[in-house]
């Protein structure tokens, strides 16, 4: 195990001991381990190796001896024993929005609740509410959130079906009876939620396809095997088909398996207006369905249909009938933003405020994966939550950052560190004066505690573009994918105000966020709105989120020149400056 996953197997012990109700101190020690775990400047397994881990503030004998057993084997005897001795259901009230240890504890206690169903029960019964420290509105927030639960116990996130699918798909283009393959459907087309992962494979021999297919190291459980198609459970709960099928066939059953149902609809009656029929099999000289080999068109790749049916290649990320065809039709399909057009991010958090990097381990780390800068914008102090800072923390973090870059350049080496400032949009007012936010490189205005009525929510971002301090705003509606629905807001208002007055507004690559949502980055390119890509970082491995972004950006229909992170640092710094002039 890596850093990360060790970090995070300490802050589930901690979490399961809490609600076990052991001592707070041992609770506390293991969130405090795996918060020295994470923020380690080298690997931890050559820590692990030179028998140095007890050398780490805030890491004992005993969690050293842990740590290490994860780190050269993988598993933790005490956390498997820990997780079998806690009843499962109390565990799952877990995954509940609203509830903590100590508020379940408080439930098992008083109500017997013991799962997600007794605990459905109770709220429908108003027994929770009579509870100490509850109420009517939390046990109606319980409610809403398992009905949540249950409505996207099925749905995951982009993220996590690129991480089980990726190795997946290497793993089949390594094989040496497989011709072509990719995922195919939603995950393919890049949407920000998606059902389940399919694969499509082109081979000769398709029983041997299937049958290392369903050997693969992410598989649980092997639902369904035939000769063509297999279906599993992946790591993750997510359902999986591999679809094989000739060579000859692949190009028809790619585009037939990604493109939406509306996009496929369109693509054949575009077939049949031209005496033809296209399905999953060939592109057909018919008047009727077929599969007759002696009728098919050729076509070695995507391209060629689309290139028969009159039209451009359309990429897979804009397969949504979301107007495509009148592009494709007329050549006038823009060149997509690729991932690598990006040269930095402008909304990051380092240890000031609620991040895990420093700011010379982030100047380090960033330069190395080739970034030519990366803004910090630590909360204000509003976010008192997020540890926050005042104007005085943040001007000493000026000084710091400023001597990092004195130092970088002395190096002879291009990167830099921006200062900025993720500031609070209050009711009447930014959470700081323009003189101090003036000081800074890039200045991020986010909504954190939203107001109910898209009235004044609205009109919050709308002042908040308006101020000449102001670049960019952040994550415009709040959402939490598969978690929280986004707040009530007029985007189309704030964003014809950014248009107004020169802002620009963030895609945050989040993968719970992508915020602004994908469907609205058309409207705004056409109001002039430039995109700012961010992750969002809290930690190292975020800088990760931009390849996100950048695919969602690409199904936003947004190019190189949409994106003002494209820019090199000195292009960039005039268009800080635009804003203020």
């Amino acid at each position: 195990m890596d850093k990360e996953q060790v970090a995070a197997v300490l802050v589930e012990i901690g979490t399961l001991l809490e609600l076990k109700g052991e001592n707070p101190f041992k609770t506390r020690a293991y969130l405090n381990a795996a918060r020295a775990v994470e923020g380690l400047a080298e690997p931890l397994a050559k820590i692990v190796a030179e028998d140095r881990l007890a050398e780490i503030k805030g890491v004992g004998e005993g969690l050293a001896r842990k740590i290490a057993e994860l780190v050269t084997t993988g598993h933790l005897a005490y956390y498997d024993e820990l997780k079998a001795a806690i009843p499962a259901g109390l565990v799952a009230l877990l995954d509940v929005p609203g509830l903590g240890p100590k508020k379940i504890q408080a439930l098992n206690r008083e109500l017997g609740i013991d799962s997600v169903e007794k605990l459905e029960q109770a709220c429908q019964a108003g027994r929770v509410a009579g509870l100490a420290g509850f109420g009517a509105k939390t046990q109606a927030n319980l409610r809403e959130g398992i009905q949540r639960r249950r409505t996207y116990a099925s749905r995951h996130l982009l993220s996590d079906a690129l991480r089980v699918a990726e190795p997946i798909l290497e793993s089949l283009r390594a094989h040496p009876e497989v011709v072509r393959c990719s995922v195919a459907g939603s995950l393919r087309r890049w949407k920000e939620v998606i059902g389940d992962i399919d694969f499509l494979a082109s081979s000769k021999d398709p029983l041997a396809v299937i049958d290392f297919f369903t050997r693969q190291p992410g598989v649980l459980t092997v639902t369904a095997k035939g000769d063509t198609k297999a279906s599993v459970i992946l790591v993750g709960g997510i359902q999986s088909d591999l679809r094989v099928v000739t060579d000859q066939e692949y190009p028809f059953a790619l585009m037939y398996f990604t493109g939406s149902k509306e996009h496929n609809i369109v693509m054949r009656q575009r077939a049949i207006a031209r005496g033809l029929r296209l399905n999953e099999y060939g592109l057909f000289r018919s008047q009727e369905e077929t599969r007759d080999p002696t009728l098919q068109l050729p076509c070695q790749d995507e391209a060629d249909i689309f290139d028969q049916l009159g039209l451009a290649y359309v990429p897979p990320e804009l397969r949504e009938d979301h107007g495509e065809f009148a592009a494709a039709e007329q050549g006038a399909l823009p060149r997509l933003l690729e991932w690598t057009d990006l040269q930095g991010a402008l909304h990051n958090h380092s240890t000031w405020s609620d991040g895990h990097q420093t700011l010379p381990d982030l100047a380090q780390a960033m330069a190395e994966l080739g970034f030519a800068y990366w803004a910090v914008t630590d909360h204000s102090q509003a976010s008192f939550q997020a540890h926050g800072l005042d104007a005085a923390r943040l001007r000493q973090q000026l000084q710091e950052i400023r001597a990092i870059n004195r130092r970088l350049a002395d190096e002879g080496r291009d990167f830099r560190l921006l200062t900025g400032c993720e500031v609070d949009i209050l009711r009447d007012r930014l959470d700081f004066d323009d003189d101090l936010l003036a000081e800074l490189d890039v200045v991020v205005a986010s909504l954190h505690v939203p107001a109910n009525n898209e009235a004044e929510n609205t009109q919050r971002l709308i002042r908040a573009a308006q101020s000449r301090c102001v670049h960019m705003l952040g994550h415009l509606t709040g959402r939490l994918l598969l978690e929280r629905e986004p707040y009530p807001v007029n985007q189309q208002a704030v964003i014809d105000a950014c248009a107004e007055t020169g802002t620009w507004i963030e895609l945050n690559c989040n993968p719970y966020r992508f915020d602004l949502d994908w469907r609205l980055w058309p409207y705004a390119k056409g109001k002039g709105v430039k995109c700012v890509i961010n992750p969002d970082a809290h930690r190292f491995e975020h800088a990760g989120f931009l390849r996100l972004g950048a695919g969602v950006a690409r199904k936003g229909w947004l190019t190189k020149a949409d994106v003002i992170n494209t820019l090199p640092l000195e292009k960039l710094k005039k268009e800080l400056q635009r804003k203020r002039g």
